[in-house]
């Protein structure tokens, strides 16, 4: 179906076109100042009836109705980046799973079922990269049962904003009553210029496994059992960040490490290499230390080491909604690769 709006723009979309990537214009309003558009870029990921749902590569789904509907157009997939290294959403996305590994895993087609007895969202959630070999909803009954069987809720992670991701998943998801509620930014750089910064790397101490000092740092391990030291020491070359907290009785904040208590760092990062590939987790830094240059020093710290094992890229993981974060890892130069998505049964 191929028709003109008002002789002047041209809707060249059909139903045949769901699944690609699409630009479209919608009539929103009209009034004295003249006739309002909206204009929207994403994945068709439906065209149901009379409506069409576009995925952004936010992962933020748009319902144009078709009567509204006043231009549209497939486009090409958004062009290779010009800064940091080039990488597939397929290649990337082995990589973060190779670095953050569950304690139980099991296939189901070519998804993989993980759980770690409730330690973060990404070591207890379905991957899937590929067919489950059974339909959708026969796939995620099996999915609801195996994390039941658990006590878990749950989980599938999906990805938005890249060519090859997830967007049609997405919907299907949402249009069975599952709600996402995790977003999260996959960013990734050039690693020799991260290692080439000027910071404070004297103070970090790095070493290959992670001790008492460090998890009381790390704000998600909670009691460290061991499930969590499966998950943090899993990965193909890991490396664990230390500065070391200031010596003497509490701060004035009360705030342990960096803070002034003993025993506890002032800053913590991790790191995991993976051939060209080196992932950034765990940066944290002491409230009572922020803005010191520490989570840079950590940072660059183990990038000069993951740089002697050959590696020449960077990724990292950081929460859409977390703009400190983001704010810093703009100025070390990592650009958004593609999003994930952590959807819920409901």
């Amino acid at each position: 179906m191929e028709f003109t709006a008002g002789g002047r723009l041209e809707v060249r979309l059909t139903r045949a076109d769901v699944g690609k990537r699409v630009s479209v214009r919608q009539l929103t309003g009209s009034g004295a100042g003249g006739e309002k558009f909206t204009d929207t870029v994403g994945v068709l990921t439906s065209w149901d009836g009379d409506v069409l749902l576009i995925t952004r590569r936010t992962g933020e789904s748009v319902r144009v109705p078709e009567a509204a509907l006043v231009a549209g157009k497939v486009v090409p997939a958004a062009p290779a980046r010009r800064r940091g290294p080039s990488a597939s959403f397929e290649e990337l996305a082995g990589v973060c799973a190779r670095s953050w590994q569950p304690v139980e895993s099991e296939p189901l087609g070519e998804w993989r079922l993980r759980a770690a007895s409730g330690f973060t969202g990404r070591a207890n959630s379905v991957l899937p990269l590929g067919d489950p070999g059974v339909e959708l909803d026969e796939a995620l009954t099996r999915v609801r049962r195996w994390y039941e069987e658990r006590g878990l809720p749950p989980y599938v992670q999906t990805a938005t904003g890249a060519e090859g991701t997830q967007e049609r998943l997405c919907a299907e998801l949402e249009r069975r009553g599952w709600r996402s509620e995790v977003t999260a930014e996959v960013r990734i750089a050039a690693l020799a210029p991260l290692g080439d910064r000027d910071a404070e790397v004297s103070r970090v101490v790095l070493s290959r496994g992670v001790d008492e000092a460090w998890l009381r740092r790390y704000q998600r391990s909670g009691v460290p059992g061991p499930h969590v030291l499966h998950v943090l020491n899993s990965g193909p070359s890991v490396w664990f960040a230390t500065v070391p907290g200031e010596p003497g009785g509490p701060s004035r904040s009360g705030e342990p490490g960096g803070s002034g208590e003993p025993g506890v760092p002032a800053a913590i990062g991790r790191c995991v290499v993976d051939g060209r590939w080196a992932g950034f987790m765990a940066v944290e830094v002491a409230p009572a230390r922020r803005r010191q240059g520490l989570a840079t020093a950590v940072m660059t710290a183990l990038a000069r080491r993951a740089l002697e094992e050959g590696a020449s890229a960077a990724w990292l993981q950081v929460e859409s909604d977390n703009d400190g974060a983001r704010a810093l890892y703009d100025a070390m130069g990592f650009t958004v690769h593609h999003r994930y998505h952590h959807f819920r049964s409901l």
